[in-house]
């Protein structure tokens, strides 16, 4: 079961033109139990395979703080057909980052957050051309609005990749919503999956607009490459970074998954 996890955990897909020049497929596992369930435990809610409860990498209990979130997870363990496919099992990846990972460095993950908010994405705009502007104003300046309004967090803008310094003030304003580890379970799996979130879209204000329930995924996930999509909206899809962003979307949609949960729970 451990080989599994690491499997799982280890996963990344590889890079369609390697793929092709190596004829390789990942490496599949068989399916090796029957019943998938969840039972109260050590660390939370906890998936038990056969009556077995699983262990991460790490040998800690893949539990979750919340039922509704643990059967997130047996829902990818059940919908396993006769070989165990790491690619579709983001929930349990994240699960594995944030018990193995963030639980033992939670003040160095929150300050990455923060990191990326003094240099955000949607910072930084185009000058031309007009069309690829207005696609920026319209996705980014209702994020800039919520920051200022809601969390009293004045941002500026401006037009290059030239670095903007921002307003210690706002900063600060902004940095009081990231997760913190606080002795609960439930603010490790909010800063795990805010950190997934903004280190998929390179910005910690899209990020935080998620976890605050200010976007939806697929607003967030839109916000997240204007650039990109106005890019093929020109000069035509390119198949292979489609292929990659949705390899991307999928831990982005399970972010935004347990996000939503914990959301509802609290």
């Amino acid at each position: 079961m451990r080989e599994i996890l690491e499997d799982i955990r280890e996963y990344q897909p590889l890079d369609p033109n390697e793929a092709a020049r190596r004829g390789m497929r990942p490496r599949l596992r068989r399916r090796f139990y029957e019943q998938v369930t969840v039972a109260e435990g050590e660390g939370g809610f906890c998936l038990v395979l056969d009556g077995r409860p699983v262990r991460t990498p790490a040998q800690r209990a893949l539990a979750a703080p919340t039922a509704p979130l643990a059967d997130l997870l047996a829902e990818e363990w059940r919908a396993q057909r006769e070989y165990i496919d790491p690619s579709s099992m983001p929930i349990t990846r994240l699960a594995n980052s944030i018990i193995d990972g963030v639980a033992d460095t939670a003040p160095d993950v929150a300050a990455e957050v923060e990191k990326y908010l003094a240099s955000d994405l949607i910072f930084y705009r185009a000058e031309t051309p007009p069309g690829l502007v207005r696609s920026q104003e319209t996705a980014w300046d209702p994020l800039i609005t919520w920051a200022r309004d809601a969390l009293g967090a004045q941002f500026r803008t401006g037009v290059g990749v030239v670095h903007l310094p921002q307003p210690r003030d706002a900063l600060t304003a902004a940095a009081t919503i990231i997760p913190r580890n606080n002795g609960s379970a439930s603010d490790l799996w909010r800063l795990g999956a805010t950190h997934s979130v903004t280190t998929l879209t390179g910005s910690a204000l899209i990020a935080l607009a998620l976890l605050s329930g200010q976007l939806s995924v697929a607003d967030a996930w839109a916000a997240a490459h204007v650039d990109e999509d106005w890019n093929m909206a020109q000069w035509g899809r390119d198949e292979l970074a489609l292929e990659r962003q949705a390899y991307r979307e999928a831990e982005m949609q399970a972010a935004g998954r347990v996000l939503a949960l914990l959301r509802k729970s609290s």
